[in-house]
């Protein structure tokens, strides 16, 4: 039997116009693989009400999701802190728009049961089930038996107060944990020979540090059946690791993340405190080369985590380089851009006191052992 690839990138904001640019640097990449996911971190609609839980995202075009087919993305896990931002009209039109295209989607749904379905895709006779949680909060954004919203994974703050991303997320509810492991072992039943499970976790905007629910809380998806762990939510690479045999990336930094959104010069008093206040929260300030992509300096370094799979069974697993050049588009890096990604997910791996791995640059991709 061939190997299947499966491929997997981190964060998706495409706000700007002509979206397809801004994926053209790593489309060819995307569609050269069997499956490809991604996540999509807000809602596309152009009606709903604004959340106040959270600094709130606003809905991006609609029209924008056909580039993400076109760029050879096949599913989107939507369970994160953004989804919700546009309230139920947002879900219910981004949920629309993906059917239509006929990408598969997980994550978010109109009422808790249909959020934490998994998506389905089979390649080469082999039947793959994503599943996507929101660890970071707010509540507010979480899916409930009879509204829409995200499905999650219950992480509790260590002063005891409320769940949102700017709090001190210390430790996974072990009842959360367990609703988790039962939509694997649903989704073996069902047939799953793989099971991938995306995480929306982590601390934004600082480099290596990784808090304490994440690698107890990425484990017990393995201890669970998943067979690989991918994270996203910080805007910036973190380390990985092999458990049990098998891969937890646990930042997958930015896939493609283009949008004014972030820029202190807009209307949305909310969104413009928020970028005034990033020098004083996270200790840098953007470089002005990167007004689409206003993350920390070393968020230029990014990947696209890759596994190949023979019957049901990953033989390798690795990633892909990438480069964001200004003023936000995300490339395959190459020769000295590539060697200082591979450089830099080693230092942050070892900075979170991961264990120690090897990374081998292949001419397909940087394989760890």
């Amino acid at each position: 039997m061939t190997a299947q690839s499966l491929l997997f990138c981190g964060d998706l904001v495409l706000d700007e116009p002509d979206p397809g640019h801004w994926l053209s640097g790593i489309a060819p990449c995307l569609r050269a693989a069997q499956l490809t996911v991604g996540h999509l971190e807000v809602p596309h609609t152009g009606r709903g009400r604004e959340m106040a839980a959270d600094v709130p995202a606003p809905g991006a075009d609609p029209a924008h999701l056909a580039a993400l087919a076109e760029a050879g993305i096949d599913v989107v896990t939507l369970a994160g802190n953004h989804m919700a931002d546009c309230g139920t009209e947002g879900i219910i039109d981004t949920l629309a728009e993906l059917d239509r295209l006929g990408i598969g989607h997980c994550g978010a749904g109109q009422n808790l049961h249909q959020a934490r379905q998994p998506a389905w895709f089979e390649t080469g006779g082999l039947r793959i089930a994503v599943l996507s949680y929101n660890c970071v909060g707010p509540e507010a954004s979480w899916a409930q038996a009879h509204s829409a919203g995200c499905a999650y994974v219950r992480v509790m703050a260590q002063d005891g107060g409320a769940i949102t991303p700017a709090a001190q997320l210390h430790t996974a509810d072990k009842a959360s944990v367990q609703q988790m492991a039962e939509d694997l072992a649903a989704a073996r039943r069902a047939g799953a020979q793989l099971c991938a499970v995306a995480l929306h976790k982590g601390i934004v905007h600082t480099p290596a540090k990784l808090a304490p629910y994440e690698r107890p809380l990425a484990q017990a998806a393995i201890d669970a059946g998943a067979d690989l762990v991918l994270g996203h939510h910080a805007h910036i690479l973190r380390g990985i690791e092999q458990y049990r045999g098998r891969p937890i990336f646990h930042g997958l930094g930015n896939g493609c993340v283009v949008t004014r959104a972030l820029s202190p010069d807009q209307d949305n008093p909310k969104r413009a405190e928020w970028a005034r206040r990033r020098r004083e929260l996270f200790g840098f300030e953007p470089d002005p080369r990167y007004f689409l992509a206003p993350f920390h300096p070393e968020a230029v370094h990014g990947m696209l985590a890759r596994v190949l799979v023979e019957e049901g069974r990953l033989t390798a697993v690795g990633f892909i380089p990438l480069f964001v050049e200004p003023p936000g588009r995300p490339t395959l890096a190459q020769g000295a851009a590539a060697d200082a990604v591979v450089r830099y997910v080693a230092h942050i791996s070892r900075e979170a006191g991961l264990p120690p791995q090897s990374y081998t640059v292949a001419e397909d991709m940087v394989r760890i052992t």
